[in-house]
């Protein structure tokens, strides 16, 4: 009986240890954002008296939160700075909801960060120009927002980053040579935008990109004949810029390309294909 009385005491003493123990940092960051984003209104929302780690959409492991997971929840409002406070955040998705204002700078100081998806939401002004510290940052994904300025200087020092995924947004200015650095991207997507300039060579010596969707901006010049070593490429969207001259025969037959699409400014050339090689192309004068 002593023995029984011992263990059910020791596990009573226990049990306070198996909530999850994180800061109040920590927890006061996680209301913030429940608050700023009217929390409860959400599709899903936070019993505040439960533990965190019975939050929805929230993660903790080793008494710390290390993901955010809240896409298509109704959130509606701004990300409030503290989220900054998340310190060993890993995994950030806010996707598809109501989010409003701006990315906060804070966000750039979380070096734990792989994955940022803010896609699909109100966000407006400049993606943080200390983007560049999260180096171990593989996605970022902001599509459709009303986002501006021009790609920070220091997203180029982002080598592991494999996803960049910006497209439908107000972003301007030029691709700098630079994006060489980012010798792991597999996905660049900037369609949809008012981007300018000529494109970098440079681009050329991704060789791990499957997806380059350029659409819809004022790019100009000639397509780099560099482009041809991109050979795991099965996307090349370049179709309503301000491009000159003719694709090189080279680029259109890549190994893998799936869905072609280019114009200058006399003609258009798509091709969708699922075979090689090219079966359609279509000149379409304008």
């Amino acid at each position: 009986m002593k023995k029984i009385a011992l263990t059910l005491a020791f596990i009573l003493a226990l049990a306070p240890i198996a909530y999850s123990q994180i800061s109040d940092i920590e927890k006061s960051a996680l209301l913030d954002l429940y608050k700023s984003t009217k929390g409860t209104t959400w599709n899903i929302n936070w019993d505040l008296n439960n533990d965190v780690a019975s939050w929805n959409g929230i993660t903790v492991e080793n008494n710390t939160v290390t993901e955010i997971n809240l896409s298509m929840n109704n959130l509606t409002g701004p990300i409030p700075a503290t989220i900054g406070n998340l310190t060993s955040l890993r995994h950030l998705n806010l996707g598809f909801n109501k989010i409003s204002g701006t990315i906060p700078a804070e966000l750039a100081t979380i070096e734990s960060l792989v994955t940022v998806q803010l896609f699909m939401n109100q966000l407006e002004g400049q993606i943080p120009a200390a983007i560049g510290n999260l180096k171990n940052l593989k996605e970022l994904v902001l599509f459709n927002n009303f986002i501006s300025g021009n790609l920070p200087e220091s997203i180029y020092d982002i080598a592991s980053l494999e996803i960049l995924h910006v497209s439908s947004n107000n972003l301007s200015g030029t691709i700098s040579p630079a994006i060489k650095n980012l010798n792991h991207l597999q996905t660049l997507s900037l369609f949809d935008n008012t981007m300018s300039g000529m494109l970098p060579k440079q681009i050329g010596d991704l060789t791990d990109l499957t997806e380059l969707s350029l659409a819809n901006n004022s790019f100009e010049g000639t397509i780099p004949a560099e482009f041809s070593k991109l050979s795991k490429l099965e996307t090349l969207l370049l179709i309503n810029n301000k491009f000159t001259g003719q694709i090189s025969p080279s680029i259109k037959n890549l190994p893998k390309l799936l869905n072609f699409e280019y114009n200058n400014t006399n003609e258009v050339e798509v091709s969708s294909r699922y075979s090689n090689p090219i079966t359609q192309v279509v000149l379409i004068s304008q």
